[in-house]
């Protein structure tokens, strides 16, 4: 056998770069691969929001981190008592001025924007509880200071009563939910920003399903509220629907 003929062995050096080089293929392939899934899980399964009020203590306090089910309502129907995050149905918000971010945090925060771990958005959308579905008469309130969802009484203890009362809105309603349509409400009732408080807005107070980005299901953050929200289905187990 000539030389040209002989059969080259790579050399110890050679191959350990070719075994760190296919490491580093595999490490930014699995980084791409875990981004891709991330990114495909906050579009269409789930993503993380932050509370940015007190409307609905004591259920959620401010800064919470929850994690939203996004399959509501388009494939799982809502219910009485869930707890849902929707766009501004119209003026409910105030404006409000970007604060100055550190660049590096503001890359930080797009990037795991990105992957659905935070949401630079969340002050542009509200959190509120479900009371009235489309075709249910809301009211309140009677007698005993509740609720009616189509002229049954509901009890509510998740509401925050103002000290000395024990009523559950300050201000008699009574409302016909229309089609596609949600009557919500905050746990804290004597905080504003909810149906009853923006009749005078487009809308008329009701939240389009259209607007609603999902249920929340889950409290993240911080590590000792870690728990898993209620949507109280035996407050509304003896609500009949809608008569049509």
């Amino acid at each position: 056998m000539t030389d040209t003929q002989q059969t080259h062995v790579p050399s110890a050096m050679e191959r350990r770069r070719k075994s760190v080089g296919i490491f580093l293929r595999d490490v930014v392939v699995i980084f791409l691969a875990a981004i891709l899934i991330s990114f495909l899980i906050k579009i269409f399964l789930v993503r993380s929001f932050y509370i940015p009020s007190e409307s609905m203590m004591d259920t959620l306090h401010e800064n919470d981190r929850i994690i939203v089910n996004q399959l509501t309502p388009d494939l799982m129907p809502l219910q009485r008592g869930d707890v849902v995050v929707f766009k501004d149905p119209g003026q409910w918000l105030h404006p409000r001025v970007p604060e100055p971010q550190n660049p590096v945090l503001a890359a930080f925060d797009w990037l795991f924007s990105v992957v659905g771990l935070s949401a630079p958005d969340s002050n542009d959308h509200l959190i509120k509880r479900v009371i009235g579905l489309p075709g249910d008469v809301v009211a309140c309130c009677n007698e005993f200071g509740q609720v009616t969802i189509n002229g049954v009484p509901i009890d509510e203890p998740y509401v925050v009563l103002l000290a000395g009362s024990d009523r559950v809105s300050e201000a008699d309603f009574e409302v016909t939910v229309p089609e596609d349509s949600l009557w919500v409400l905050g746990d804290n009732r004597y905080a504003p920003a909810d149906s009853r408080f923006n009749t005078d807005k487009p809308g008329n107070g009701f939240v389009p399903y259209d607007n609603v980005v999902g249920r929340a299901i889950l409290i993240t953050w911080p590590i000792d509220r870690w728990t898993w929200l209620d949507n109280h289905e035996f407050t509304f187990r003896g609500v009949e629907p809608a008569k049509e």
